[in-house]
């Protein structure tokens, strides 16, 4: 199994629009994030998780020419406003392209693509999507991903947890609070992948201060932080983390 990461900040990006802060005018390559988003590949499977407004740029810089599914950890936009970029993965494709996520997710994304799930789009290459809620667990070869409920807003939000073998990681980039069960989904890690999206707390993502406190509690092996604004710098904020811990950044790839 092999991770990359597309993006990962928050929803605005890095740089910010119109922003001179030290971070958003730095020439590190590693303060220069799009949103949030992994690309998994395990065996004959290539997978996406989430589609945001960047992917089409993300696409490019990795080659990514094949995508066999797109599994959504929920709807906000900048975890989906990608969704007419994955023409590009339905053009050699003769079945619909599967969608995997939460009822209410796979219906917002009826809702606002509705084009895309009419009986009248039958254009052969186009994208035809195959909505599909995923409540406990789904196989693709030998690969097990499982949905990991999560708080974050009043959107109902999952991260994912993907098995291959004996090896494990988790992906969470979006999330305040864990819900009832998802406890038992983040022992026994290889690597966790967990949001953080600055020091100072704020009321629908975690704070360094308390990812730092799930990690400790779940203690995989590896862990990186993900979904980043541009109020942390990571160089200095790393320096003081525990030696299994680190920001991620995009085009990082982590494999068992």
């Amino acid at each position: 199994m092999k991770l990359t990461f597309l993006g990962t900040s928050t929803s605005v990006g890095i740089p910010v629009i119109g922003c001179g802060c030290d971070i958003c005018v730095s020439d590190n390559p590693r303060h220069h994030r799009m949103r949030s988003s992994v690309h998994i590949e395990a065996g004959d499977f290539s997978l996406l998780v989430d589609s945001g407004p960047d992917l089409r740029h993300q696409a490019l810089r990795h080659s990514l020419s094949r995508v066999d599914a797109v599994l959504y950890t929920h709807q906000h936009l900048d975890h989906t406003a990608g969704f007419d970029e994955l023409r590009a993965f339905c053009w050699e494709r003769e079945e619909p392209l599967p969608l995997y996520s939460t009822e209410s997710c796979l219906n917002e994304l009826k809702r606002v693509y509705d084009w895309a799930f009419s009986e009248g789009n039958s254009y052969k290459g186009y994208i035809q999507p195959f909505a599909i809620p995923i409540v406990n667990y789904v196989d693709f070869g030998d690969l097990r991903v499982t949905p990991i409920p999560v708080e974050h807003g009043s959107v109902e939000t999952v991260g994912f947890r993907f098995e291959q073998g004996g090896f494990s990681l988790a992906y969470l980039p979006d999330v305040k609070r864990l819900k009832a069960g998802s406890a038992a989904l983040l022992r026994s890690l290889d690597h966790l992948i967990i949001d953080c999206l600055r020091e100072k707390e704020h009321n629908t993502h975690l704070s360094l201060k308390e990812s730092l406190a799930l990690i400790e509690k779940f203690k995989p092996k590896q862990a990186w932080l993900t979904h980043v604004a541009h109020e942390m710098d990571i160089e200095k904020v790393e320096s003081r983390l525990p030696k299994h811990v680190n920001f991620a950044y995009d085009t990082l790839s982590i494999s068992s």
